[in-house]
């Protein structure tokens, strides 16, 4: 059963950002899928009225975050059909632990911090040829603020990506 979240991203300072931006648009174009923000997802949660506040909360004192790139990775997962792998990151989980606590919310999300860059059904054989094709020029990116989105849980379709609605942001080191 489908039912409203918040998700908690973080987006990419530039450069990074624009190249993850012509990259989403460039392989939702060539496969037919929807076009979307290059973020990385902390944390997702309830659908509550309070996200400014939990905002607030959560880059009280927060510098920019930066992680460090692994590869680019494939998954038969809608929401993982092409994506940016990054290490572990101590501040990226308390990050993920503040959110949670000034949400007051007990969801089960494990962060696993990556940055999607294709949503799409496809054979296991495409992603595999399609995951090595991509060169990302970073080693690491700066995420440098933070939105709230609201969202269909679990995402599992176009229409569903479409229907996303940023809800509130805020720069880090706010």
């Amino acid at each position: 059963m489908k039912k409203t979240a918040i998700a908690y991203w973080l987006i990419p300072a530039e450069p990074a950002r624009s190249f993850f931006e012509r990259t989403i648009v460039d392989l939702a174009r060539r496969y037919n899928a929807p076009v979307f923000e290059p973020h990385m997802t902390i944390y997702v949660g309830l659908d509550r009225v309070e996200v400014e506040e939990v905002i607030a909360k959560a880059v009280s004192g927060c510098r920019p975050v930066q992680a460090k790139v692994l590869k680019v990775c494939e998954s038969g997962e809608f929401i993982k059909t092409l994506f940016l792998q990054f290490a572990p990151d101590r501040k990226l989980q308390q990050l993920n632990e503040t959110i949670r606590d000034a949400a007051q919310d007990s969801s089960d999300y494990q962060l696993n911090p990556h940055l999607s860059l294709l949503y799409k059904k496809m054979s296991i054989l495409a992603r595999r040829q399609l995951a090595p094709s991509i060169e990302v020029p970073f080693s690491e990116v700066t995420f440098e603020s933070i939105k709230a989105v609201r969202c269909v849980s679990p995402t599992r379709s176009r229409a569903d990506v479409e229907a996303w609605r940023v809800v509130a942001a805020k720069s880090l080191g706010e």
